[in-house]
């Protein structure tokens, strides 16, 4: 397994990422908020780890982010266009664009 983790709000968040990614990296789902509790399980224990986050580009994507960024202060933040709004409606294109910066990825994926 690699020592990169890839932080996501939700279970089509992850199925479409993985579907881009080449290189097994390690997939974490919030499911959209982050109790103390699960802050302590899912995200503190990766802190040392290649944390990158990619989240929706919408309120509660913003707000995930915020909490990310102040508990991960290291983390990669990767980022969707708002016009996608959201990880899993936003193009294989530029889901190979974004992500090719920090993975190994596939090419010519069709929609």
């Amino acid at each position: 397994m690699s020592d990169k983790i890839l932080i996501v709000e939700g279970k089509s968040d992850r199925k479409r990422v993985k579907q881009v990614l080449k290189e097994q990296v390690e997939i974490i789902c919030t499911y959209g908020t982050l109790s103390d509790e699960k802050l302590e399980e899912l995200i503190l224990p990766v802190e040392e780890l290649d944390v990158y986050i990619f989240v929706d580009a919408d309120e509660s994507g913003e707000k995930l982010r915020k909490q990310l960024k102040h508990e991960l202060p290291n983390a990669t933040h990767l980022y969707t266009e708002k016009e996608y709004g959201q990880v899993e409606t936003t193009p294989f294109h530029y889901l190979t664009e974004v992500l090719g910066e920090h993975f190994q990825v596939e090419e010519n994926l069709n929609e």
